[in-house]
């Protein structure tokens, strides 16, 4: 077994450029890599086939390298690197910083636009939350691919990537797009409107199809609404104005797992 490296310089190389990618949202774009932070995301990350080129560990006083488990997963990586506390914390998006992170090559897109899944299209979605719960329930509920359009919150940006919890390596996931890809799809678009008149539960559902999830506060765009062949509304009997998208996005992919099954 190789010895961890030991880093203790702020000025080292590796150290810069986790700290670019965790205070910058896009940077994963122009370096080619993420920093997948907290044993959670590495675990899903090792579920899904993944190999990692560096795993990373806070040094001294309380090394994780001493923990078994955590040193099971660092050795699954090809190099293992140990930080000094300080700049181990330097490294964290976290308010209280995870015990090992795994630097990866960002996954290149899976497949071509037009294989015939589920998926589904993000127009302007600006919170990391809302769209790392969108990812979850995706993965979950049998929609293999998304489509975020030009807008939209960086897909592997760190607060998506925590979000998403591992979705995100179930997923095709292209970002990007401009309104004009989605011809390529071959597939039907389901849009989402509370003032459409088709209710969810009696609506015809194509399958498979792309569901459309609108901006936050603006909803679907117009010009995107109207390249819908089906536009739906959830029936809310409670009396609310509208449902958060991740919320509403959950639900619509629940009718069509139901419907298939």
């Amino acid at each position: 077994m190789k010895a961890p490296r030991q880093i203790a310089s702020a000025a080292n190389p590796l150290v810069k450029h986790l700290r670019r990618l965790v205070q910058e949202p896009g940077a994963y774009r122009k370096l080619g890599s993420l920093w997948l932070e907290g044993d959670h995301l590495v675990r899903a990350f090792l579920a899904r086939g993944g190999r990692a080129r560096l795993a990373v560990l806070p040094d001294a006083p309380h090394t994780a390298w001493l923990d078994p488990q955590l040193r099971s997963l660092a050795l699954q990586a090809d190099e293992v690197v140990l930080l000094e506390p300080a700049l181990w914390d330097s490294c964290s998006s976290l308010e209280s910083p995870a015990s090992i992170g795994f630097l990866i090559d960002l996954p290149a897109v899976q497949s071509p636009l037009p294989q015939a899944v589920d998926s589904v299209v993000l127009d302007r979605l600006q919170d990391p939350g809302n769209v790392g719960s969108i990812l979850r329930s995706a993965a979950a509920l049998g929609v293999r691919r998304v489509l975020a359009l030009k807008g939209t919150v960086a897909l592997w940006s760190p607060k998506v990537l925590r979000a998403g919890m591992g979705a995100h390596f179930g997923l095709q996931l292209h970002e990007g797009l401009d309104a004009d890809a989605l011809d390529a799809l071959g597939l039907p678009l389901v849009g989402t409107s509370s003032y459409a008149p088709d209710t969810l539960d009696r609506a015809a559902l194509p399958s498979p199809c792309a569901w459309v999830l609108g901006h936050e506060g603006q909803g679907v765009g117009e010009v995107l609404q109207q390249r819908c062949a089906v536009t739906v509304r959830i029936p809310q009997p409670g009396g609310e104005e509208s449902l958060n998208v991740a919320a509403a996005a959950a639900i619509c992919f629940y009718e069509s797992l139901r419907r298939r099954s």
